[in-house]
């Protein structure tokens, strides 16, 4: 199992984690699987989604932030990070990605993203291949 740490600046963004993914699967010189992502937060996620326009990390957050505000009036939770907690919920915490001669099957303009929705702060992401 290997560790990624990922650092965010905003309190919500879409950091892109596919180079460092594939960076630890070249040095594991697996030869092919699946490679599962799991984060232990619960208030960040994980996505695969476009990564060539950064608009579209700019519109899936907008669209979020607009359907799941941070203050609502009937959240409960002191912290007021329940819309994260919701967020965190809908994107999912893990994922799974077929993978050979180190390469990750990924389509031509798909990105792994880490979903921070309760930043800044750091994150770990955990990568097991089977």
């Amino acid at each position: 199992m290997q560790t990624i740490k990922v650092k965010s600046n905003r309190r919500e963004e879409m950091i892109e984690i596919t180079s460092e993914v594939e960076k630890h699967l070249r040095e594991t010189k697996a030869a092919e699987g699946v490679c599962i992502l799991f984060t232990q937060h619960t208030t960040c996620g994980l996505t695969i989604n476009e990564n060539a326009d950064p608009d579209v990390r700019k519109d899936i957050l907008l669209f979020l932030k607009n359907l799941i505000p941070q203050y609502y009036e009937g959240f409960r939770h002191f912290e007021h990070n329940s819309d994260a907690h919701i967020k965190s919920s809908l994107v999912g915490s893990s994922l799974t990605v077929p993978f050979t001669d180190g390469k990750l099957f990924l389509g031509r303009w798909q990105g792994i993203y880490l979903c921070e929705f309760d930043g800044a702060r750091e994150r770990k992401v955990l990568m097991i291949l089977r």
